[in-house]
């Protein structure tokens, strides 16, 4: 084996016994009964790892292959943005809404497995094991808290929020618990540890609300910007790019004018001479144009079924492994929205799109058409299933354990704008869908970036000219622009005020592949064969968009 792979190997391995968590997001097997070290003297330990790793990466000679100097360039990346994130003391500063460590507490068990016994030991252990990985991450909150650090108010309202649902009588710890005395009728005695489990589980997060409210939240912020310096680290982060965060934020102004009239055109086919807003609250409401959840799964997954039985062969090659992705509905409690986690390392858990779709009752159907294109097949399926079966030309560190929202984000926005060229949004109501939901992310450029820069509405914009951003602005946005519900919005704009620099990655990645194609088109002509560019694209993952496009222009 190369040697740079073989020293790859052996990060994975030291980086899932130091992290479980990420080991059963990746599907390493092994490690899914364990939480690790969750307080400050553990993040210090997974920084002396992580710079020992670069260091042996950095003594790696130089092959001259491509492919190992790809896995080398890639793996450097990585190392020093996690260091850069912890000499930043953004481990002191794990909480917002949606990506930190008090999601992981809750949403590691919906990727566990739950078919076999050994499955359900591994819960009951885990289980076992949270009161204590709940105090070590309070621990290392409240040092965050001491030191001054202490994240915005709005999040640790969430919090406390999302620790008392997962506390509280609709706890998916309880359904945890019945899941699996249906599923152990013949193992009482492991049925009823997962119980007592899950009724420990409730009380540490009631306890982990009971110190946000108590001891954290007086000392947070009300200020949810994070400022231009740390704005800039936490993008290139995200990105694998440097960034120009002013010319970004009005390019991000020159999108939501081009979408805001494509959807006025779409508009005047669906409800002739109707304003927008008219149009997009009739997408919204009418009940004919939704369904409900379980007819809404059945009809998101045989899109999915369709377009990977039609585009395979014909736009791509896709590999045997990922021929099939599963359409979950995520547990309540959470932000509202779908997200994607792949399949396992050896595939026995298949990728799985997952949709939060609250208390509906009824699931309008006209915007998540394209999101299923974007978050399962061709989007993030097709990419990250691409990553997991790159045995022979990436990193089992890159499959595993890398994925930058900047290519990853992007391709799956850009998975939009395929399936709309290849036909596949075939209603009005469905391409009104896709615009509104790239819309979406252009006004994530514009809310995201001059919210924590402190960036005024530009005097030219028809939206609030001139005015500052705040909460209820971005939501008002949301609402007008993007065609979201006001609690989707709510939920949004708090993600946003949590997780700086991430919500731009979607359209600034997806810019960038459009930049690449475009420059293709123009150099090859005739000869230009979009195919080859997809699997020249896909090949090597989700990596820097820097890194990419040297890749794609070599």
């Amino acid at each position: 084996m190369r040697e740079i792979f073989h020293l790859a190997d052996g990060m994975v391995d030291e980086t899932a016994e130091a992290v479980p968590i990420e080991a059963t997001y990746a599907g390493i097997a092994g490690h899914d009964h364990r939480w690790g070290d969750l307080s400050v003297a553990g993040a210090e330990a997974f920084r002396d790892m992580t710079a020992r790793h670069l260091q042996a990466v950095r003594a790696v000679p130089v092959t001259g292959d491509r492919w190992d100097g790809l896995a080398a360039g890639v793996l450097e990346e990585a190392l020093e943005a996690s260091l850069a994130a912890h000499d930043a003391d953004e481990h002191l500063r794990d909480l917002n809404s949606v990506s930190s460590t008090l999601q992981d507490l809750r949403q590691i068990f919906d990727h566990m497995d739950t078919g076999t016994a050994e499955g359900w030991e591994a819960i009951a252990s885990r289980l076992d094991g949270l009161p204590e990985a709940v105090e070590a991450y309070r621990q290392r909150l409240d040092e965050g808290r001491r030191r001054g650090l202490a994240v915005a108010a709005r999040q640790v309202r969430e919090g406390i929020r999302q620790c008392r649902v997962a506390a509280g009588d609709d706890s998916p710890f309880l359904a945890l618990a019945s899941d699996a005395a249906a599923a152990l009728t013949t193992e009482g005695a492991l049925a009823a540890r997962v119980a007592a489990g899950a009724a420990t589980a409730r009380e540490a997060f009631a306890g982990l609300a009971g110190y946000l409210e108590e001891a954290y939240l007086p000392e947070a912020p009300e200020a949810d910007g994070v400022g231009r310096d740390r704005y800039v680290l936490a993008a290139r982060r995200f990105l694998g790019a440097d960034l120009d965060p002013e010319a970004t934020y009005a390019w991000g102004w020159s999108e939501v004018a081009r979408l805001r009239a494509a959807m006025e055109r779409v508009g005047e086919q669906i409800v002739p001479g109707a304003p927008l807003g008219e149009v997009l609250e009739a997408l919204a409401t009418d009940p004919d144009r939704a369904a409900a959840p379980e007819e809404f799964l059945a009809l998101m997954a045989e899109r999915q079924s369709a377009a990977l039985g039609e585009l395979h062969g014909a736009q791509f090659d896709v590999p045997e492994p990922i021929r099939a992705v599963d359409v979950k509905l995520a547990p309540p409690g959470g932000p509202l929205g779908a997200y994607y986690v792949g399949p396992s390392e050896d595939h026995t858990r298949p990728g799985c799109v997952w949709f939060a779709i609250g208390d509906l009752e009824r699931v309008p159907m006209f915007d998540q058409v394209s999101t299923a294109y974007h978050e399962g097949f061709p989007g993030h399926h097709l990419q990250v299933g691409m990553q997991m079966t790159a045995a022979e030309r990436t990193t089992r560190y890159h499959r595993l354990l890398i994925w930058y929202p900047g290519s990853g984000e992007g391709w799956a926005l850009y998975a939009e704008d395929l399936m709309e060229e290849l036909g596949y949004l075939e209603k009005p109501d469905y391409l009104m869908g896709k615009y509104a939901s790239e819309m979406l992310r252009a006004c994530r450029v514009v809310i995201d970036i001059g919210s924590h820069l402190g960036l005024p509405i530009p005097e030219d914009q028809p939206f609030h000219p001139g005015e500052a951003w705040t909460f209820e602005t971005g939501v008002e946005m949301l609402v007008d622009y993007a065609a979201q519900s006001r609690p989707v919005s709510e939920s949004e704009m708090t993600r946003y005020l949590g997780w700086p620099g991430q919500a731009i990655s979607y359209k600034v990645g997806q810019r960038a592949i459009r930049d690449l194609r475009a420059g293709e088109e123009r150099r090859l002509g005739d000869a230009f064969d979009l195919k080859g560019f997809h699997a020249r694209l896909l090949e090597v993952g989700s990596i820097g968009l820097d890194t990419l496009a040297a890749w794609m222009r070599a």
